[in-house]
């Protein structure tokens, strides 16, 4: 059994961020990736909105700065994935992955959370060319382009109003004759000239040649469908935390999010997490940053404190 003194799962912003934090500390850090190396980023085709780079980045380029960066300080990185863990027990921490087992004085959970897929031909392949997740990565690149958005909640609306500043139109699709979204968000899409709705209506498949080009629609009601001209389809029917990992060792919320205090602990003491995985607000690059720095700091601190 591998013998650590700090794990971090999870590769993204916030877990390379929390390695690059721990690796100055001197903990020599051990990051296991999980299944995508550098999390969602690293699916982004450009990110502007990362302050320090005025002429932006793309999302696989960011990662490996930031990895070079954690290894240069002593983080190691190892392409694998957590399949178990034992936290009840306290330290020393057990993780399995599918080639090795660890023990750990101290683990730093940043495994993420995922958009939930429409699940329809098309969507897979178009993510990056014209699929999004995220309407304030992606926008920009839909200047005076017809985009259409997927979804009937709070995020669906405000996703949709600030794609408005670029898009020349925006066409919310729902599945239902009603939002779920607030009043307030319902009334100012209503009011906006630049969007239109689709009631009653799913997509069924996404085509394009290199890009997207059209959408396959169904109304649920008619079971009429229709082939729709588009650019873009950005989908925000909720996200996901990455945690089933962590059920009954960790506390969430009602959703799945893990529950951190104002030093990034969760419920067990010695396992912090950072990013997305317990942050259902900002879901930023910046913001996944901030919080494992955030973790990073605390765990070594969390540590000194162990062995005094």
């Amino acid at each position: 059994m591998q013998k650590e003194k700090v794990i971090v799962i999870g590769s993204g912003p916030a877990g390379l961020t929390a390695a690059l934090y721990t690796g100055r500390a001197q903990l020599n850090p051990l990051v296991i990736s999980g299944n995508q190396l550098g999390g969602q980023i690293s699916l982004t085709y450009e990110v502007e909105n990362y302050p320090g780079f005025p002429k932006g980045i793309t999302g696989p380029e960011l990662v490996e700065a930031m990895q070079k960066q954690a290894e240069r300080f002593g983080a190691r990185l190892t392409v694998d994935e957590v399949t178990e863990v034992d936290l009840s027990h306290g330290r020393p921490f057990r993780l399995k992955t599918h080639g090795e087992e660890y023990e750990a004085d101290a683990v730093i959970v940043c495994t993420g959370a995922s958009p939930k897929r429409l699940g329809v031909p098309g969507e897979e392949d178009f993510i990056g060319r014209g699929v999004s997740f995220c309407a304030t990565c992606d926008g920009f690149f839909f200047r005076e382009k017809d985009v259409l958005v997927v979804g009937g909640g709070d995020s669906a609306l405000e996703e949709g109003l600030f794609l408005t500043r670029f898009a020349r139109r925006v066409r919310v699709v729902h599945r239902r004759d009603k939002l779920r979204a607030g009043d307030t968000l319902q009334r100012r899409a209503f009011a906006n000239e630049k969007i239109d709705f689709i009631w009653d209506t799913v997509i069924e498949e996404i085509k394009g040649d290199g890009k997207v080009e059209t959408v396959r629609l169904r109304n649920l009601k008619t079971g009429e469908e229709q082939e729709t001209p588009t650019d873009g389809v950005f989908i925000f029917i909720g996200h996901y935390p990455n945690t089933d990992l962590f059920k009954g060792q960790l506390e969430m919320d009602e959703i799945g999010y893990l529950i951190t205090d104002e030093r990034m602990m969760t419920s067990v003491p010695g396992v912090f997490a950072a990013g997305e995985v317990q942050d259902p607000v900002f879901r930023q690059v910046a913001t996944s940053v901030g919080q494992g720095c955030a973790a990073g700091m605390m765990c070594e601190r969390w540590l000194e404190t162990q062995e005094g």
